[in-house]
């Protein structure tokens, strides 16, 4: 039984590899010839937000780019710092029933720009480089697809983001078969992150933008899921290149988080408990079960800590001595899993002073 879990792991790390070697990597090339809308929804984001601004002010490649910022209710003076760095900046309407925060953000930001051919989102956490836009909008075109999802490099400095962030490109690497992804028409077969987003314009629209994911807490799978619904073509890219992002500054930020969202990723509880007992039993079981089967024991944990390095090599992100405590991150994620349950079931999900759900 042993051996079985081993040849698992080893199946799931090769196709890590496989993943890793078809992984799209935009890269700056000509200069885009359409206008492209630079989107941006902020609320209260005065205190991390000026090096994403600089990053909008920088782009190079796209001569008729369009950046816009929409301010959603800010309290600490963002729209100011906005408007300091000389960019455009909006007021954003009071949420209406029925909607959730940054979907109603995104819907406006779209608005604001109807002549745009292709949107752009970014959050305010994401640095752009400068040939960011014009090289992800290039990838756009030229994979054929309606949306492409470029992630970020993600950047984690405590130990907290160490353990738990470097998951988000692992989990899709090592379990989403991404050529298949980008032919198959299955809206379930779908994967975004929304830090970073780009959208064909007339694909977002057929597949009814932000309006038709107006109550999705995952709003950027949702959309990826609705594109797909509509008859488009969705793709992942590695955006290390183009982009960094630090999503969370603090262990109490990271764990508020992936507590008002991750009760949304699995579909159901039973999902998510066998999403769960799947992954401890694969990737924490291993190092226990050196003590009774050491060899396989040590085989399948060594097989998975190589998952992580593969995918970390693959996306910018640092493979050691990260990818050693895969197993400890595992638990970490069945614990962030079990409370935002947990605190949906007692409806105390708040994101920036906003209740999440229901």
């Amino acid at each position: 039984m042993t051996w079985l879990l081993v040849a698992v792991v080893a199946a799931l790390t090769a196709h890590t590899v496989v993943n890793a070697r078809l992984l799209r990597r935009p890269t700056a090339g000509s200069t885009v010839d359409e206008h492209v809308a630079l989107l941006l929804p902020a609320r209260d984001e005065a205190d991390r937000v000026e090096p994403c601004l600089r990053g909008l002010r920088a782009q190079r490649g796209v001569p008729r780019l369009e950046v816009i910022v929409l301010d959603d209710g800010s309290t600490d003076g963002t729209a100011d710092l906005v408007r300091a760095h000389g960019l455009r900046v909006e007021e954003g309407a009071p949420l209406p029933p029925g909607w959730l925060g940054k979907p109603y953000a995104c819907h406006q930001l779209a608005a604001l720009a109807p002549d745009a051919t292709a949107l752009v989102f970014v959050d305010a956490d994401v640095v752009l480089a400068p040939h960011a836009v014009a090289a992800a909008v290039t990838e756009l075109r030229a994979a054929g697809v309606d949306l492409l999802s470029p992630y970020p490099k993600i950047v984690a400095q405590t130990v907290g983001e160490r353990l738990v962030q470097p998951l988000l490109q692992w989990s899709w690497l090592t379990f989403l078969p991404l050529r298949a992804m980008e032919r198959s028409p299955r809206p379930s077969l779908a994967a975004a992150g929304g830090q970073f987003l780009v959208v064909d314009r007339a694909g977002y629209d057929r597949a009814g933008g932000h309006a038709g994911v107006r109550d999705q807490v995952l709003e950027d799978v949702a959309l990826a899921r609705a594109v797909k619904g509509a008859g488009g073509r969705i793709a992942l890219a590695d955006g290390s290149a183009l982009a960094t992002c630090r999503m969370y500054g603090s262990w109490g930020e990271l764990v508020a988080g992936y507590t008002k969202s991750l009760w949304a990723a699995f579909g159901s509880p039973l999902g998510a408990a066998a999403v769960v007992l799947l992954l401890l039993l694969l990737y924490t079981a291993p190092p226990i079960l050196v003590a009774v089967t050491p060899a396989a024991g040590l085989c399948a944990y060594l097989l998975g800590v190589l998952g992580r390095v593969v995918a970390a090599r693959a996306t910018g992100g640092r493979a050691w001595p990260d990818a050693v405590a895969h197993p400890v991150s595992t638990v970490v994620f069945a614990w962030l899993v079990m409370r935002s349950y947990r605190e949906r079931r007692r409806g105390r999900l708040l994101w920036r002073g906003r209740r999440v759900w229901p």
